[in-house]
């Protein structure tokens, strides 16, 4: 095997424009991914909840 297909030796297994996205990179993206999923879902419950009346029995930790 070439040093350009095989990783570890100095060479690059892929070429730059293909090349995998790095883990730490990957998990930034699902990361921001969840936090702007998770923004969204906060909204929805907090404009839902300013026109709802007091929680039922079964959601109060309380009964």
């Amino acid at each position: 095997m070439s040093q350009e297909t095989v990783p570890g030796q100095g060479g690059e297994a892929y070429p730059p424009a293909t090349a995998p996205k790095g883990l730490l990179q990957q998990m930034e993206e699902l990361m921001s991914a969840l936090n702007a999923d998770l923004a969204g879902l906060d909204a929805d419950l907090q404009s839902s909840a300013r026109g709802a009346g007091p929680a039922p029995a079964a959601w109060d930790d309380r009964a």
